[in-house]
Formats: structure tokens, C-alpha cells, sequence
């Protein structure tokens, strides 16, 4: 078997599907954005990194959001190894013209500054002695 860094393709274990797990990552606070794509992170006590898509109306009809999450895949499937495992990340487009190239600049700027932004991802707080 090819390993999950290798694979043309996101398993579903790598994806976030349910409603509940993207309320999770939006409710963790952990948020990077630049105007054309926000980027929310929670720790997800696992060994890989998940994906959720968030591509609404606005971005245009079926044939241009169904574009834009492929382009979102893509970039997400290559910078994946230089990012930190254990996390799911929910990435919300904004507009609807995107490049391949930029995509993969702005998710290999906001993926580690929301990551950074995580409180777990902070380490811990030293503690008082009274």
C-alpha cells in the first residue's frame, strides 16, 4: 500500500464529513485568513492531518465550486507533509478565482499561522508557585 503522503487521493479518514466535526474546528478558534481564504485549525489527537472543504454559493454554481475544491484538495494533498499531524483543518473559500500556484502560496502561508494560533499548538503555560 502507498502511503498517505504518496496517494493521489484524500481517504475518507483524511476528510471531514460531518457537520459536527466541522462545528468542532470552527469552535476552536484557531483562525489565519487573507481576504480570499480563511483557514481554522483544532488538534485532532491523531497521527494525520484532515481536510474539510467549505466552498459556498457566492464562490458561483455547481461547476466553479466543485473546481475550487478540487484545487483546494490538491494543494492541501501536496503541502500536507510539511505541516504538523494531528490536526483537522477547514478551509473556507471567500472568492472565486483562484490559480493552482496561489492556492498552494496561500495554503502553505495560512495552514502553519493558524497552527501557531491553536493554543495546544502553543505549548504549555508555565505555572505559578505562590
Amino acid at each position: 500500500m502507498t502511503p498517505a503522503s504518496e496517494r493521489r487521493t484524500l481517504g475518507r479518514h483524511e476528510r471531514l464529513l460531518k457537520t459536527s466535526q466541522f462545528r468542532a474546528v470552527y469552535g476552536g478558534r484557531a483562525r489565519a485568513a487573507d481576504g480570499r481564504l480563511a483557514v481554522y485549525v483544532r488538534p485532532n489527537g491523531l497521527d494525520l492531518v484532515r481536510l474539510g472543504l467549505s466552498v459556498g454559493r457566492r464562490c458561483g454554481g455547481a461547476v466553479e465550486r466543485n473546481r475550487i475544491k478540487r484545487l483546494l484538495r490538491e494543494a492541501f494533498r501536496l503541502g500536507r507533509s510539511k505541516w504538523p499531524r494531528g490536526y483537522d483543518v477547514v478551509v473556507v473559500a471567500l472568492e472565486n478565482r483562484y490559480s493552482f500556484e496561489e492556492v498552494v502560496r496561500r495554503l502553505g502561508d495560512l495552514v502553519p499561522a493558524a497552527i501557531r494560533r491553536c493554543p495546544i499548538a502553543a505549548g504549555p503555560t508555565p505555572e505559578r508557585t505562590a
